[in-house]
This record gives C-alpha cells, structure tokens and sequence, in this order.
C-alpha cells in the first residue's frame, strides 16, 4: 500500500473509524442504488420571462400532475385532480378564495398521500433535510404514519384536527405544496440564457439562489451579465442596449438600481431631429410616456457608444484578431457608404453627430 492511499485511509477512518462503521456505510450506499431513479429538470433560454419561469417550476413540465395520477389513480375525477394541482402550483393564491373546515380536512389528507408518492424515490434522511423548519414534525409523522393502522389512525387524525383548530392551516397547506414542489423535482439544471429580453431577470435569480439541487451552464446572455457586473464598459452597454431594446427599463432601474434618465437626456439632445429608423424598439414601455421615437432616440444613443467601446477593447487587445468587426472608421460620410472586404456598401444611417471623423471610437 503506498502513501497516498495510507492518507485516503486515514482520512475515512475520521468518519468511519471501525468495520462495523464502514460496513454500515457500504450497506447504505448500495441500498441506495436501488431506488428509483430521481426526476430531473432541465429549463433553457428563460431571458428573464419571470411568469412562465415560475409556472413551468411549479408544475415541473407535468411532473406534479403524474404524481397526483400516481397516488389516486381513478379514484378522483379529472375536476378534482385539476383543483389540487392549481393548488399545489398557486397555494396562496387558491386558499385566499376561503373554504369550509371539511375542505381543509380532506385537502390535508390528500396533500399527505401525494407527499407519500412523492417521498418514494429517496431516503428518510434526505427527505427530512426538506422539511420546512416549523412544521418538519408534523408533517415527518404524518407522511410516516400509517392512517389506516387502528393503533395510529387517532394520533393521525388528532394531528390534521389541531392544525386546523390552532388557525395554522393555511400556512401547513402552503409548507406541504411547497414540500411536494422539491420532491418531485430533485434537481434543476439551467442550461443557459436567464438574462435579457424579459421584464424580471433578476427576480428569476433571486428564486434560483433559494432553491435547493440547481446547477447552471452559463449562456452567452449570462456571461455579457456577468461581464457587466464586473464593469467591462463594452458589456455594459451591450446589456443596456438588450435591455432598452426590449423596453426593459424596470429591470435596470428598479431591479438594479441603474439610472437610464441621463442617457435619454444625453439621446434626446443629441438625435432630437433625427428619427432614428433603423432603431425602433423592440417593445415601449411607458418609461417614456410609450413614446417609440424617444426610445428609438436612446437606443441609437447607446448602440453608439457599444460601437465605440467595442471598437477600443478590440484596439487594445490587437490579439484577439477582431479588426474586421471594426467599421465606424470604414464609413465615408459624403457617399454614405462602408468598404468591407474590398466591397462598398449603402449605410442605412449616416446620422451620427457623436462620432468623431478623426477619431471615431473615441467617446464624446
């Protein structure tokens, strides 16, 4: 046996410092294999849609509405069915409708079986790191007992009849939905594209960062983000500009605290005749009064200065072998044309009072 094994060894005996330890150990992990396999779920290209985001993790794609076909089969109709999912999907919002106290009973006995089905494909030890905190007992005993045993069906019964009693059944209904949401799903994977387009990125990430099994592979969205985020100028603007494009001005001034009033002031002096044509929005808020022109205005504005600060990272970074993505200074003002690769081109928009002829990528 050579050193670094001896280390290995050492390192296990920490945790499982005899035979016995460790023959449990493997006793538990080879029982393990031979549970069902998990459900995983994979979700791609979100771009900030934070209302489908929340909807599709809630049903998981269908995985919940199996579950409930799962635990009672024909015993309910599709009516009742459908009700417990939107249940399950949307707690907060279905309880605030108000039901009897018999609803509340039979809910609770069937938000308990489909926690039963939903338990099946793990180990009690990783179930109960799911419990949420202040009902963890309850619902560990509940979803443990046998109902229909005569030596427990009281204690079973005794459980769902206090939690109602006390006035807490709304927020042990709400626990179990919850609770059924992370069983069924056991892990997310994002595979890329959380950022730009849609209205609420940053609410999307903020869900993602309390959820439990959620691994990412980053989109090419993500990193100009993340770039951004680091204060790399030209990913600045590029997010500005995906941004302003799709009228995502709440995203950057109330999600990120960035202030988008001096840039339409500085766009509206400078293109204030200009139609900017060639760059109408994508969507109009009612940042600027659902006005298309100014917004226009704003984009060109930061389209621009994208231009430039592209232009001076792909000069500084020689290489990087960009200099063909750099075209400001290829465009001759008196003919309104562009030379690429030997070849002249119309340019659609001439207007460009902040470029400089001399120094073109220089900012103004």
């Amino acid at each position: 046996m050579n050193q670094r094994d001896i280390k290995y060894l050492e390192l296990l005996a920490k945790n499982y410092p005899n035979v016995n330890a460790a023959a449990a150990e493997v006793v538990r992990l080879q029982a393990i294999l031979e549970l069902p396999k998990t459900t995983e779920h994979f979700m791609s290209d979100i771009h900030g849609e934070y209302s489908y985001f929340t909807h599709i993790l809630k049903n998981a794609s269908g995985a919940i509405h199996s579950k409930l076909d799962d635990t009672f089969g024909d015993l309910l109709g599709d009516e009742e069915k459908n009700a417990l999912a939107l249940l399950l999907y949307y707690p907060e919002r279905e309880l605030a409708r108000g039901h009897t106290e018999s609803w509340y009973r039979v809910t609770i006995h069937r938000l308990i079986a489909v926690c039963r089905t939903a338990t099946d494909k793990y180990t009690r030890a990783k179930v109960r790191v799911r419990l949420p905190e202040e009902f963890s007992y309850l619902i560990e005993e509940l979803i443990d007992s046998d109902e229909h045993d005569s030596n427990k069906r009281r204690y079973f019964e005794s459980i769902i009849n206090n939690v109602i009693s006390a006035g807490i059944a709304d927020q042990f209904i709400v626990a179990l939905a919850n609770l059924i949401s992370r069983l069924t799903v056991d892990r997310l994977h994002i595979c890329g594209d959380v950022f730009d387009r849609g209205p609420a990125a940053q609410m999307v990430m903020d869900d993602l960062m309390h959820r439990h099994g959620v691994d990412f592979v980053w989109g090419n969205h993500d990193i100009l983000w993340m770039g951004a985020a680091m204060g790399n100028a030209a990913c600045i603007a590029n997010a500005l500009r995906n941004s302003l494009k799709y009228g995502n001005f709440d995203t950057l001034e109330d999600g990120y605290g960035i202030n988008v009033r001096p840039l339409a002031v500085f766009a509206v002096e400078q293109y204030g005749s200009d139609p900017c044509t060639y760059f109408q929005p994508t969507y109009v808020t009612d940042f600027v009064g659902d006005d298309s022109e100014t917004t226009a205005k704003i984009l060109k504005a930061v389209t621009v200065i994208q231009f430039k600060l592209e232009g001076q990272l792909i000069r500084r970074h020689p290489e990087y072998g960009m200099d063909d993505r750099l075209l400001l200074h290829r465009i001759d003002r008196d003919t309104g044309t562009i030379e690429i690769d030997g070849k002249k081109y119309e340019v659609n928009d001439c207007e460009l009072p902040t470029v400089d002829a001399e120094d073109p990528y220089r900012l103004s």
